[in-house]
């Protein structure tokens, strides 16, 4: 029995998702059981430095050094509060796998900026409040050898959903969308994923801004609201829904600019807007779903957009012939998922396994992940 935490923190900004773990194995003959699980929230302050060290505006080098400390000693509460919440001691854990705060990606080279990514969440300091060895900066090896940095979770995605059966489209909903396709019976090299577009970030940034609520829960908002269709057919065109794979997004391409954007030029009520941008996150996941339906096609949804029944409604109105069902109806956590992702993705790396998929991320090559930073 080997236990491990996986951590993740992504672009909702909902707080720090922390995964208990057994996990044995390597590659193909990895197992995992998910012993215990919890979020743990930022505070309004650790929020707002957060958001405004993701602003291109507002961001200081200062205050980029300081948060990077300030998230470790987060993360490595989040640690330990999984383990208390489990009641198995701090001594048993043999690793944890940090994903960290994304705070810019630039997945391909544009003007004179290179391909880079930047997580923060120290995981020196992580690794000394814990006493545990370390997994972190997985993104980084993956964009060295040539891939985007994203997305991150196929291999894991590989190592636990694939089915003799049928085709699987995991799809994740979180700040961003994200998708892997393992068709039936799937070797690694067949393996396709990339980012969908934008997935709760926009609601979130609606929400915020008109209703002072961080998410739209359940989808109440929008189900109050009315899509506007000339405002969803200028989303529809924007340039990222048509782009070719592999490609990836985040908050640069969708997050607080682009909604405020948004907001200034459309003279709609808040409910029609986050409605219209609910559609939009629907209508570019069944875009990129659409050309992969293949026979028994089962598209199985996680992450925090998956309890938002009025997204999940439309993304089921859009995909009439396509198995759609939420992680919970196949057994497993939809929160717990990507923080489950980075244990798996930290077993392979202090094995020295691959992590990435290259046909996912453009690599040119199969890479371990991450930085190992040791108790």
């Amino acid at each position: 029995m080997v236990y491990a935490v996986g951590l993740m923190s992504g672009t909702s900004l909902d707080g720090i998702d922390a995964a208990l773990v057994d996990i044995s194995g390597k590659n193909e003959q990895t197992s995992v059981t998910l012993i215990e699980f919890l979020t743990l929230p930022f505070d309004k302050e650790t929020l707002k430095r957060i958001r405004q060290s993701l602003s291109l505006e507002e961001s200081t080098v200062e205050a980029i050094c300081s948060l990077n400390v300030e998230l470790g000693e987060q993360f490595a509460q989040a640690v330990l509060a999984v383990c208390e919440k489990a009641a198995i001691s701090i001594e048993q854990l043999a690793f944890i796998g940090s994903h960290g705060q994304t705070l810019f990606h630039i997945p391909v080279k544009r003007d004179h900026l290179f391909p880079s990514t930047l997580q923060i969440g120290d995981p020196a300091v992580i690794c000394e409040r814990t006493k545990t060895t370390v997994v972190s900066n997985f993104r980084e090896r993956d964009m060295a050898v040539g891939g985007q940095g994203a997305p991150i979770v196929p291999y894991s995605e590989y190592v636990l959903y694939r089915s003799e059966k049928s085709t699987r489209i995991l799809q994740n909903i979180g700040g961003i969308g994200n998708l892997t396709v393992i068709p039936k019976a799937a070797k690694q090299e067949e393996l396709i994923a990339f980012d969908t577009g934008p997935g709760n970030v926009i609601m979130n940034e609606l929400c915020l801004h008109f209703f002072h609520v961080e998410y739209d829960k359940d989808g109440n908002y929008a189900k109050q609201g009315r899509v506007n269709e000339a405002l969803l057919e200028e989303l529809l065109a924007h340039p990222y829904i048509k782009k070719a794979y592999p490609k990836t997004t985040g908050r640069e391409e969708f997050g607080k600019q682009f909604t405020q954007s948004l907001i200034k030029r459309w003279s709609l009520s808040p409910v029609d807007l986050i409605a219209t941008a609910t559609m939009f996150t629907a209508q570019s996941i069944a875009i990129a779903v659409t050309p992969f339906v293949q026979g028994d096609t089962e598209l199985i949804i996680g992450g925090g957009g998956s309890y938002n029944q009025t997204l999940i409604a439309m993304i089921k109105t859009l995909l009439p012939t396509v198995n759609v069902m939420i992680q919970e109806e196949m057994g497993y956590s939809s929160e717990a998922k990507e923080a489950i992702a980075m244990a798996v993705l930290a077993n392979q790396t202090i094995q020295h396994g691959q992590g990435n998929i290259p046909s996912a991320t453009g690599a040119k090559k199969s890479v371990p992940l991450g930085s190992i930073t040791y108790y």
